[in-house]
């Protein structure tokens, strides 16, 4: 099955201030969204699913500090980035 990023405008500011703020993670961030597109399984990513008032969100990492929270929806293919950012920042 093949997955597509759905970017909301949103999303999009929230993911050019963070690369502003770290721009040295700008080359690790498109990995993430790369790899997440063409398989969100992959271990590395460490997909999973969040829980209490964000339970309807997913998340996966970028590195040890730094996540991306999603909507995962399996049966339309589809992901939307919905915010990013340090681990305290998107829980």
């Amino acid at each position: 099955m093949s997955f597509r990023i759905l970017y909301t405008p949103s999303y999009v500011k929230r993911a050019a201030r963070f690369i502003k703020r770290h721009p040295e993670l700008t080359q690790q961030y498109e990995k993430t969204l790369r790899l997440l597109e063409l398989n969100p399984y992959h271990p590395s990513l460490r997909l999973h699913r969040l829980k209490g008032s964000l339970s309807d969100l997913h998340s996966v990492s970028i590195n040890i500090s730094y996540r991306i929270t999603l909507e995962f929806l399996v049966e339309d293919g589809k992901i939307i980035p919905v915010n990013v950012g340090s681990h305290d920042e998107v829980y």
